[in-house]
């Protein structure tokens, strides 16, 4: 799954993650692949402003120059993932 994305980490990929980005908005995804500047691959993406679900993406990327931080959740995907 990492090395699609040309992943050279070895990182706990497929858990549900929590990631805080500019502007307030969060996002819950599976962790597809994670690299050293911070770039983020996801699946199953839910994107929240200020606590709303508000788009459901497949595939998502994020450059990690947007990524406050990222956490592991307790909470789980909206479609039952």
């Amino acid at each position: 799954m990492g090395q699609a994305f040309g992943c050279g980490f070895s990182f706990r990929v497929a858990r549900i993650i929590e990631i805080v980005y500019l502007l307030h908005h969060d996002a819950l995804c599976i962790l597809a692949c994670l690299d050293g500047y911070m770039n983020i691959a996801m699946e199953q993406t839910e994107e929240y402003v200020n606590g709303q679900l508000k788009n459901k993406y497949g595939d998502a990327f994020i450059r990690g120059n947007n990524v406050l931080y990222i956490s592991t959740s307790k909470r789980t995907l909206a479609d039952g993932a």
